[in-house]
């Protein structure tokens, strides 16, 4: 029986103020991914721009696009040519004043699937993303591709175990997260190893207890005070890191991920079996105390 595999390409890069510098940037690298055997090409988060929700400026407004639109027509011609799919995310338009942060999938035919819309959204000092994100109205997706359901979430939904679960539970077989996440520039080391840390343990947790690989990308460089840590990696379907990129480089890498583990970590840690649903009511609740 043949074993079941998925080449993983992932795209770490650093970010110009020119969107479409970006959009050549990103389809030079899926050309190379794809000449190095990726099928499943993830780029990260929000990449034709500069990560702009470090402040709230209406200008930003003008970056968006309607999905599907000129960004997933370029991808998908891509796509099509070189017989990968690939995941992008995007800033979309969806209606005059109505804007998401949204993930598109293009099959390997170059089939536009479907996109997600980022359901959790931050704001934080550098990350004011409800100025510009309507939260996603779609629920959490799967995608049934060429080679294999992939699970799309987005950066902060990274720290949701719910939002892992929901995804897994709909037949998820590997989970992304496209990502722009980062460091102050002026911030301790101490303190952005703790930050990184937290930031990759919560995601080895959704693999552990959902059984299934977790694929994270993030961008690099230092854009205003925040300098982006990378640190892209790759996890098997028990948590274990297979790859992990560098901090403060640039990255194309091509991941081998089995998805044959998934049942037998299933079958030896049977998380899923032993899921207690008729208890878990309380989850609805923001918060359980004693107010009515």
């Amino acid at each position: 029986m043949k074993r079941k595999v998925v080449n993983v390409g992932l795209l770490q890069l650093a970010c110009d103020n020119d969107p479409q510098v970006n959009m050549e940037k990103t389809a030079q690298g899926i050309r190379k991914l794809a000449e190095a055997g990726a099928q499943v090409i993830c780029l990260q988060e929000l990449f034709r721009s500069l990560y702009f929700c470090d402040v709230e400026d209406y200008e930003n407004f003008k970056l968006a696009e309607t999905i599907p639109g000129p960004s997933t027509s370029t991808l998908a011609d891509l796509a099509k040519e070189l017989g990968v799919v690939i995941i992008a995310s995007l800033f979309e338009k969806r209606a005059e004043g109505l804007y998401h942060n949204t993930t598109a999938v293009v099959d390997a035919d170059g089939a536009y699937l479907g996109k997600y819309r980022k359901m959790h959204i931050p704001d934080d000092p550098g990350y004011y993303e409800k100025f510009y994100f309507t939260p996603g109205d779609l629920g959490y997706k799967v995608f049934a591709t060429r080679y294999g359901n992939l699970g799309i979430l987005i950066c902060w939904d990274q720290w949701y175990p719910e939002a892992a679960r929901i995804t897994t539970l709909k037949g998820a077989e590997i989970l992304f997260y496209p990502t722009a996440i980062g460091w102050h520039k002026d911030q301790d080391i101490d303190t952005n190893d703790d930050q990184y840390q937290a930031w990759q343990t919560i995601q080895r947790s959704h693999a552990v207890a959902n059984g299934v690989p977790v694929v994270a990308v993030n961008r690099v460089g230092t854009e205003s005070n925040m300098r982006f840590w990378g640190g892209s990696f790759v996890t098997n379907a028990f948590g274990k890191v297979v790859y992990q990129a560098p901090h403060d480089q640039e990255t194309l890498q091509v991941v081998e991920i089995s998805l044959e583990g998934s049942d037998r970590y299933r079958t030896h840690w049977p998380f899923l079996r032993d899921r207690r649903i008729d208890s878990y009511e309380p989850l609805l609740n923001r918060y359980l105390d004693e107010e009515k």
